[in-house]
């Protein structure tokens, strides 16, 4: 990775954090997507004091489409183009929030946001030979048998893990469209199931989640940098390059459910998304 341009999603804690230091130490130029100026600036300053190259922190709040688009256009300015996206960040909530732009947060977070900051970081990642997508998704596809398309923001009812399935579904769906409009250009598109990581479920909300819950699983977790092993090896092993569309497991391909294969749904969503989005890929 010595050199390349990364760019990575909620890079301040758990997997992210984890993929991000990892990353720094095999040489790669950082650009950092943090929701917290603050926190970023402080993995920024431990990432320096590696001795690895300097990263650099961009503000993004993924629950505004403008807060991404803005963050999108100061990423492209940077000299020097880009290599690999890490779509990393996700959130998971207590009880249905909307986001700033009046959606249903966790979809808001978890799928509309990654599929605009993809779609305008795109030219640079075609400009860039062997370049890589990673969108980490979740075994939390298997929570759900469908989109539920009838529901899509939660407003008949709200339900925790199947508001969090459906999104980590979207997540999958989108790798499978955005593959059938790319074709063979580059970039490729994979997504990955990272397992259970102690400090990432439910740090969002106060409440069962985030107090019983991970004490509960904590032994069946795994740490971070366990976590981080499939979004890396995605990003960074050569036997992946030109490989494209696959869901990951324990950095090895896997078998989704059929649901998350399902090509006539993929499409549904992705119309849906840009309707909701505004946002048109040109592919």
């Amino acid at each position: 990775m010595e050199g390349k341009r990364v760019a990575i999603t909620g890079p301040t804690a758990g997997i992210g954090r984890a993929t991000a230091l990892e990353l720094a130490v095999r040489g790669a130029h950082l650009r950092l997507l943090c929701r917290n100026r603050e926190k970023g600036e402080a993995l920024a300053a431990e990432i320096a004091a590696l001795g690895a190259p300097e990263a650099v922190v961009i503000e993004m709040d993924m629950a505004s489409l403008a807060s991404v688009a803005e963050a999108a256009r100061q990423l492209a300015g940077i000299d020097g183009g880009l290599e690999v996206l890490i779509n990393n960040a996700g959130l998971i909530n207590t009880r249905r929030r909307e986001s700033l732009d009046g959606f249903e947060e966790t979809l808001a977070v978890n799928h509309f946001a990654p599929f605009v900051l993809t779609g305008l970081l795109l030219p640079l990642l075609e400009d860039s030979p062997g370049a890589r997508i990673v969108n980490v998704a979740s075994d939390a596809h298997k929570f759900v048998r469908g989109m539920g398309f009838e529901d899509m923001q939660a407003e008949k009812n709200y339900r925790i893990f199947r508001e969090y399935g459906r999104s980590k579904l979207a997540n999958m769906l989108f790798t499978l469209g955005l593959v059938r409009r790319l074709g063979s250009k580059s970039p490729t598109v994979n997504c990955c199931h990272p397992g259970a990581v102690a400090s990432s479920l439910g740090t969002q909300n106060a409440g069962f989640v985030s107090g019983i819950v991970p004490r509960l699983l904590k032994p069946f977790f795994k740490t971070p940098e366990q976590g981080a092993r499939t979004s890396l090896f995605l990003a960074c092993d050569p036997s992946v390059a030109g490989i494209s569309g696959r869901y990951f497991v324990n950095s090895r391909e896997a078998t989704p459910k059929p649901w998350a294969l399902d090509e006539a749904a993929a499409e549904r969503l992705w119309d849906y998304t840009e309707e909701c989005t505004g946002f048109r890929y040109t592919q």
